[in-house]
């Protein structure tokens, strides 16, 4: 079977990198904005770390079988001890302590700050492609990230900006460093040069041996209740599975701090998913703020002559 990487790869003479990297990210946004969803059916009895323990379990069976199926997972045996220390590390920080952090927010803090916080890391994508990457910083990229960031306040505070109240402080203080360690993931993600979906197998593989370790220590071995297993089965396989493959494939496809703006729809399609699942109402600041964000996006994506360059 033709392995995943040279399919990717040849698809860039259909649609040319930087489309393909705005239709996969925005895959990937259409996954990520189900966190919320996830993340309240999914911790009934589960407590963060057995809820991202199981998730991570999940996410690596599947990355590892679709390895297998794709005929990359011999790879990993040229794999010397840097790549594996390279990537075992960045799985640490984008697939354990990012949502270690996170979810510890949504159990302790209020959901609204959380979110706010957790959405600081597309800024940071910006400020770290341009101190470790070099990439420039225009005009356009400073207006995408303002209105995808005004979007998502808008939609947060739900028009009323006093509303935004730092409850928690040292809880959201980790969501914050939880959102650095992200933003850095992604920049760094850039320079592996090997198979999507063997790196993200050893991305879970870390995260599950992480997780395994401090769901012992601050917690306690659980498994799922029948209620859980659908939840923790969606975001094990799509939400911290399969998506970061495609997040891994859209940054390389082009610019990191091309793609962060696009990254601020997630919050807005997540209050979209909670009015579909949970019949919340849908309020016209939500409108509102997914004007500011497809505007920052498009203010992003054009006025671009060629491909790639920003």
């Amino acid at each position: 079977m033709m392995k995943v990487n040279r399919v990717l790869a040849h698809s860039d003479k259909f649609i040319g990198p930087k489309l393909k990297g705005t239709l996969f990210v925005l895959i990937c946004v259409s996954f990520w904005a189900l966190i919320p969803v996830v993340a309240k059916l999914g911790q009934t009895t589960l407590d963060n770390h057995q809820f991202l323990f199981w998730s991570s379990v999940v996410s690596f069976s599947v990355l590892a079988g679709a390895s297998a199926v794709a005929g990359s997972l011999g790879e990993m045996k040229k794999y010397n001890f840097k790549d594996w220390l390279s990537i075992s590390s960045l799985g640490l920080l984008g697939t354990y302590i990012y949502y270690l952090f996170l979810y510890l927010g949504y159990s302790q803090a209020t959901g609204m700050e959380v979110l706010v916080f957790q959405y600081t890391w597309p800024i940071l994508i910006v400020f770290f492609s341009i101190i470790i990457l070099k990439e420039r910083l225009n005009y356009r990229k400073v207006t995408a990230l303002v209105l995808g960031f005004a979007g998502v306040i808008t939609v947060l505070t739900k028009g009323e900006f006093d509303n935004i109240n730092v409850s928690n402080p040292k809880v959201i203080a980790l969501v914050a460093a939880g959102a650095s360690c992200f933003a850095l993931f992604s920049v760094l993600s850039k320079n592996i040069k090997k198979d999507p979906f063997t790196v993200v197998a050893i991305y879970f593989f870390s995260a599950c041996l992480a997780s395994f370790s401090s769901m012992l220590y601050f917690s306690k071995f659980s498994l799922p209740s029948t209620d859980e297993l659908f939840p923790v089965l969606l975001n094990g396989v799509l939400v911290n599975g399969f998506s970061y493959v495609f997040w891994l494939v859209a940054l390389k496809s082009t610019e990191a701090s091309y793609l962060a703006p696009f990254t601020f729809i997630t919050p807005v399609l997540s209050a979209i998913y909670l009015v579909v699942f949970f019949d919340e109402t849908f309020l016209l600041v939500y409108g509102i703020g997914l004007i500011c964000i497809v505007a920052g996006g498009l203010v992003n994506s054009l006025g671009s002559k060629q491909d790639g360059v920003a």
